[in-house]
């Protein structure tokens, strides 16, 4: 959070609170939060209630509460500052009238140093399923000490930076986690004796066993496809702010939601299959293969629902009437026909898989009916993900020698997972179709 709050004040705050907390932040002295979600405010932002008064000063007075605040406080940096949205007197509805505020815990003194504290405490803390190592705490705010970021009434505007950052490291998180889950589940699978092998490599341990080897290849072929996509992203966004073109900036922005939905959701998946590898063992605590699991299953959820990610996908991103998602797609076909005379196992699965793909992608395009992209959103994410991973792979295997890992790995992801995507993107295209022809009676029913 504070990484992010350090990007949404170097784009948004005044010069005189840049000044002030861009150094402290930056160095770890003090860290920031993120403050949106009320009881009655969840994914609808614009439902918050928490107001914001103008001082004689030109500060503002805030007043609410704010829940699900990841490291709302903690007993190590010298001060937490958090970002609220707040509306103002007579603001218009919805996420419109919201805007943003920055409230320290400790109000600084004239020497920029943590003085007094602010009007606001914690009255909860969250007990949570994972991720303990993170305290999620109910603030409350009465009347407390807030200085204005950005223009009033523009506080998403300035939000989203911050909320883009977190969605981009939430992405990663997955990765991450399904990383150190593949290495807990491999070192077991290489010291677990059980059974017969009847593998010709005959270690003698489960990694013999054709089941087990194929969850950890899974395990480490979804990991390359998902950290792939985070790096193209990154550099995306980088070249976005080394070069000003629209071009990298509209990728970097399309990219953004596939990285968040398909890092977690393979951090999800990969944690699970991590805890299948070991068998029994894998439902005792003692083993840490479960916290894995429990750690990373938030990352579907916070900073934007995997569901509400894709929705943005169907509707903002391809709302330059899919420019980039088609220029992404013809990116792909170019670099397949480069590979048919050496990889010609992989291309033609591949380029099968990318003429679906452009197939999906013009179906999306045509519904006008947001609802109708809605129905089938969070499948097209995934399945363009896929080809996405699949490209990466294609890509890392022509670079490498004949018979080397990354080819081998590159095949078994193409040949075997990717069709996984075919399924995803028969369900985009008859989601609505298929959602809506069963009804709620019929459920309770």
């Amino acid at each position: 959070m504070t990484q992010g709050q350090i990007e949404a004040l170097e784009n948004h705050a005044s010069e005189e609170i840049k000044k002030l907390y861009l150094p402290k932040l930056i160095s770890g002295e003090w860290c920031g939060t993120m403050n949106l979600t009320e009881p009655q405010a969840g994914s609808d932002v614009g439902a918050l209630k928490t107001k914001a008064i103008k001082n004689a000063n030109g500060t503002y007075a805030i007043t609410g509460q704010k829940i699900y605040i990841s490291w709302g406080d903690n007993d190590f940096s010298e001060n937490t500052c958090h970002l609220v949205l707040a509306r103002l007197p007579n603001s218009a509805s919805g996420t419109k009238g919201i805007s943003l505020f920055l409230v320290p815990k400790l109000l600084p003194d004239p020497q920029g140093k943590p003085g007094v504290a602010n009007s606001l405490k914690l009255i909860g803390l969250e007990h949570k399923l994972g991720l303990h190592g993170s305290p999620t705490v109910t603030i409350q705010y009465e009347k407390a000490t807030g200085w204005l970021v950005g223009e009033p009434h523009d506080g998403m505007r300035a939000m989203f930076t911050m909320m883009n950052n977190a969605r981009l490291g939430v992405g990663c998180q997955g990765v991450g986690t399904a990383e150190a889950a593949l290495q807990h589940a491999f070192k077991y699978a290489r010291d677990r004796k059980q059974g017969k092998s009847l593998s010709s490599s005959k270690t003698g341990t489960i990694c013999d066993h054709a089941d087990v080897r194929r969850m950890l290849i899974r395990m480490k072929a979804d990991i390359f496809a998902a950290r792939s996509i985070a790096m193209a992203n990154a550099i995306a966004i980088d070249m976005s702010t080394g070069t000003g073109e629209e071009k990298w900036k509209s990728r970097a922005n399309f990219l953004t939601p596939i990285t968040k939905v398909f890092g977690t959701e393979i951090g999800i998946k990969v944690s699970e299959m991590g805890l299948q590898v070991h068998g029994g063992m894998g439902f005792v605590e003692e083993t840490g293969a479960a916290q894995f699991c429990r750690d990373v299953r938030v990352t579907a959820i916070y900073e934007g629902t995997n569901g509400i990610q894709a929705m943005d996908f169907v509707g903002r991103k391809l709302m330059d009437d899919g420019q980039t998602a088609k220029s992404i797609i013809k990116e792909m076909e170019d670099f397949a026909e480069k590979c048919k005379d050496s990889l010609p196992e992989m291309v033609e699965s591949f380029l099968l898989a990318i003429e679906n793909l452009g197939e999906a992608t013009n179906w999306m395009l045509k519904q006008k009916e947001l609802n109708e992209r809605f129905a089938g959103a969070f499948p097209f994410t995934m399945g363009f993900a896929r080809v996405l991973g699949a490209y990466f792979h294609l890509r890392a295997a022509y670079k490498s020698e004949s018979n080397s890992f990354r080819r081998k790995l590159g095949g078994f992801y193409i040949n075997n997972l990717l069709p996984e995507y075919s399924g995803f993107l028969k369900q985009a295209v008859n989601g609505s179709e298929d959602l809506y022809a069963i009804t709620i009676d019929d459920l309770v029913a």
